[in-house]
């Protein structure tokens, strides 16, 4: 290409580039998968985010390692879906819609249950459309000819399927039970929704009297307004104070309703006086208590929180209110005590803040045993889910082997809606995928299902089932991997597994990717109350989409957490401004080169059979590294052999025969150039997609894509180790050279004698072959090679492999201070050699370890004992 045909911009300007990119893959349809029977397919579905807000820096991470890893196998030849998709999120969503609401002074239920719901669909109109941007702003390649919502149709059906299905085979049971309720929401909560905060309260310690008038027995609670609930006091069997008392009645204070002391082994007679108030509508342990003596349930408070008509005179107070009240009520009649301050661990909703009450209420349940129990078979067996990092399986199984059953049913409006209807008049309960013929005589349960519920299918029932022989199930499923973070392996993860296994037979993933949480630059988490949260948009407007991708898919491993720092997205975009100058470099020398002209056949350079050898090795160990998700390694291999090797070393050896007369060495070097930045720019496609399809665009014909060009693969004819090898030194003599000179303060400019002691003829004659490197880049007056010369006196010198420098510098030099530094050059070798005769000495590792390995460690000790030598006779020369 031409000097003046270059149309890479003088600056690296991501907004510009990213500008407009995206449109380019989807109208070209380069992200929709084919259904070409002759490549293996290969699937991710997106964890669907929630239609509550905006997307995050979590949503950004996980979604840019499901863009890298199908990128990467869309270019390996798979026939690839990444299916988008949202999640209706109930309680979030109705929660966001009704405080719109709010603001314009309407209640939901002014609305009424349809009006409501058209509302609620306007509101995941909107936030959809803001999803679907910031997908376009990341550059993910999703195909949305797929694209599917939880609420929609399809789903609605695979939801139905399993809720009857699962009813059928009586594992979804409707009870009254104990449930977590948040009486902001007035909505039931499954256990993980529940979190425990250390709260300040108090015990408060009371007498209730015995109805014979012979005393009283203490008892104490936490929560004294459930007392007026009380329908037993509990004692151990076997507690010789209380055995007399077993049987007879106590008076319960301000209700004055008579109650039973009863026997059971779940109370501890060691904790508190040994004696336990029994509220069997207000406690889960209280409730397995009652039903084993048959008391009855008696509620006190009604859905919002506040007393009920059983609370006498505290009806209509606020539960917390009530609390204050009967206190000081218990304290006047002489029973309440003692009042102990306790710090204790308190359940709050996770979506409204609220303190979820223990409460007593009829909800659907799935019954959760008999499917963990073929969860845990699974992990047993050879197509197991693979979790990454594996220390994660003992997580999950630990949760699923002390699984309680699941609460799905949720008093919202926004939802997928109970299948089960319950007749007008006979009160009979029907479930089925259909309505009921005579629906006019039937009423719809009217909660819906737990948000999870529908979630719980997404691995399938995104491909069509329960149509089994819908072409995206038979194809794509079970699909390969899911990414997602350690946060949410008891809400989503679990459930996927488990339905999966009940409903298909199979895992519904091969392999479940695990990260850790985004945190700010201190290691906190980042949250709306500490105001220390990142939009993600904000970073692509300051530093491009590449350079947020790149550092979030290489700043941590796989199962950690991820700190946010700006400095660290600043050096990624130096990195991106570095490829872009080295490019554009290539381009503006390519003399209309295209990738179909290289020409790698004509006489190779060291240099050029170096940068190709260690190109070989880079798409090795960055491939080796995204199999196995090691994207932080993957990484680090493709930014030293841009940023140290092709950059700062081959572009710079490059311009030697660029701007020389022989035509035969410039076609190499364009053909070895074009050749390592095609495969330079592809490995980095998926981490930087937008940079490197702009730059590959000028290599290329038009109207194709890097992103469906195929990934890299080791070339063995270019590998040349010995080449490597006399690189290597060429370049250790170059650093050293300039290493003294920037010691004592001499510029490059200025023209120096330099002498090099070679081991042997052959390195002599590789150095003298390859002399004009040397000249060019080390700038010396008068250059000396051989094996026989003599080191002068006063001088500063290096050791490299195979060779000694010596740069004669009368006048510039301090013996003193060469002799120092010749002393800590000493004790680096001395370190080594150390180092690898403890590792040799070590019989286990000599017996143990590969061969290869161990020969590897004996050259590595003789390479470190010449160098240490060579350093102990030059610090005798200067002594002298």
């Amino acid at each position: 290409m031409g000097q003046n045909e270059v149309s890479l911009p003088p600056k690296y300007n991501p907004n510009e580039i990213e500008k407009g990119r995206y449109d380019f893959w989807v109208e070209g349809k380069f992200f929709e998968a084919k259904e070409d029977q002759s490549k293996d397919p290969f699937t991710i579905v997106i964890p669907p985010p929630n239609v509550t807000g905006k997307l995050h820096l979590g949503h950004a991470w996980d979604t840019t390692l499901q863009d890298i890893i199908t990128r990467i196998k869309r270019m390996q030849g798979y026939d690839v879906l990444w299916l988008p998709g949202m999640d209706h999120a109930g309680i979030a969503t109705q929660a966001k819609v009704e405080g719109k609401l709010r603001e314009q002074g309407i209640n939901r239920h002014d609305l009424g249950r349809e009006k409501f719901l058209e509302k609620a669909w306007e509101w995941k109109g909107e936030y959809a459309s803001f999803i679907r941007k910031q997908w376009e702003k990341l550059g993910l390649g999703l195909d949305y000819s797929r694209e599917r919502f939880t609420l929609d149709e399809g789903l609605s059906k695979a939801v139905r399927e399993v809720f009857v299905s699962l009813y059928e085979k009586g594992l979804i049971y409707r009870g009254e039970y104990i449930i977590n309720w948040d009486p902001a929401t007035k909505t039931a909560l499954s256990d993980i929704e529940v979190i425990y905060q250390e709260v300040k309260g108090a015990f408060y310690h009371m007498k209730y009297p015995l109805k014979d008038g012979t005393g009283h027995i203490e008892v104490a609670t936490t929560r004294p307004e459930t007392m007026l609930g009380d329908t037993a006091v509990a004692v151990h069997p076997k507690d010789e104070r209380y055995q007399h008392l077993i049987g007879k009645k106590v008076i319960l204070p301000i209700v004055n309703r008579e109650i039973e002391i009863v026997a059971d082994d779940y109370v501890d007679m060691e904790f508190g006086s040994g004696a336990v108030k029994i509220t069997p509508a207000h406690d889960p342990n209280d409730f397995e208590i009652g039903n084993r003596h048959n008391l009855e349930r008696i509620l006190v408070m009604k859905e919002d929180g506040t007393m009920n008509e059983n609370a006498g005179k505290y009806e209509g107070m606020d539960r917390f209110e009530c609390r204050k009240q009967i206190v000081k009520d218990l304290q006047e009649d002489g029973v309440l005590f003692n009042i102990e301050e306790h710090t204790h661990s308190v359940g709050h909703s996770e979506r409204s803040g609220a303190v979820v009450e223990p409460y007593l209420s009829t909800q659907w349940f799935v019954k959760m045993q008999p499917l963990a129990d073929e969860a845990i078979n699974l992990q047993k067996k050879e197509d197991k889910v693979n979790f990454v990092p594996d220390r994660f399986e003992k997580t999950y199984l630990h949760w699923m082997e002390n699984i309680r059953d699941w609460c799905i049913s949720r008093q919202l409006w926004w939802g997928h809606r109970i299948p089960a209807w319950y007749h007008k008049e006979t009160g009979e309960l029907y479930v089925g995928r259909e309505e009921p013929e005579d629906i006019e005589n039937w009423e719809q349960d009217i909660d819906v299902l737990d948000t999870w519920f529908s979630s719980a299918l997404w691995p399938f029932s995104t491909m069509g089932w329960p149509d089994e022989k819908s072409k995206d199930f038979q194809r794509h499923f079970p699909t390969d991997v899911l990414v997602t973070g350690y946060d949410i392996i008891f809400f989503w993860v679990s459930r996927m597994i488990f339905q999966s296994i009940e409903f298909t037979g199979e895992r519904p993933f091969k392999d479940v990717l695990i990260h850790g949480l985004v945190r700010d630059a201190d290691g906190r988490k980042m949250s709306k109350s500490l105001g220390n949260g990142v939009d993600p948009m904000d970073v692509i407007e300051k530093y491009g989409a590449d350079s947020l991708r790149y550092f979030l898919s290489t700043g941590s491993s796989p199962g950690q957490d991820l700190r946010f720092q700006w400095e660290k997205v600043e050096s990624t975009w130096n990195f991106a401004n570095k490829i872009w100058n080295a490019s554009r470099f290539v381009l503006m020398n390519l003399d209309g080169m295209k990738l179909e002209d290289i020409d790698l056949s004509g006489e190779k350079s060291v240099a050029d059979h170096w940068i190709l050898t260690r190109l070989n090795e880079t798409i090795e160990n960055v491939t080796k590294n995204v199999d196995k998700y090691e994207f932080g390694e993957a990484g680090r291999h493709l930014y030293n052999f841009i940023w140290d090797e092709f950059c700062d070393w081959y572009i710079e050896m490059a311009k030697l025969p660029l701007y020389g007369e022989d035509d035969g060495a410039k076609k190499t070097t364009r053909s070895v150039l074009v050749y390592v930045l095609d495969r330079m720019l592809k490995m980095l496609h998926p981490f930087m997609p937008f940079i490197t399809e702009e730059i590959w665009q000028q290599i290329t014909r038009e109207g194709t894509s890097i992103t469906i060009s195929a990934w890299p693969e080791p070339n063995p004819d270019f590998t040349n180790k010995e080449a490597a090898g006399q690189m290597k030194r060429l370049v250790d003599i170059i650093r050293s050279v300039r290493n003294i000179r920037a010691e004592v303060d001499t510029p490059m400019s200025k023209h120096i004698d330099m002498i090099i002691k070679t081991g042997d003829q052959s390195v002599t004659e590789q150095l003298q072959k390859n002399r004009h490197y040397l000249e060019r880049f080390c700038n010396p007056s008068d250059l000396t090679i051989g094996v026989d010369v003599q080191a002068p006196e006063k001088a500063m010198s290096a050791i490299v492999t195979g060779a000694e420098i010596y740069l004669p510098l009368e006048g510039l030099i301090d013996i003193e201070e060469e002799l120092a530094r010749l002393q800590k050059e000493w004790e680096k070798w001395n370190k080594e050699v150390e180092l690898v005769q403890k590792k040799l000495g070590n019989d286990k590792f000599v017996n143990k370890a590969p061969e290869h390995i161990v020969q590897q460690e004996r050259e590595k000790e003789q390479d470190y004992l010449e160098k240490r030598a060579k350093v102990e006779a030059r610090m005798k020369e200067l002594k002298g």
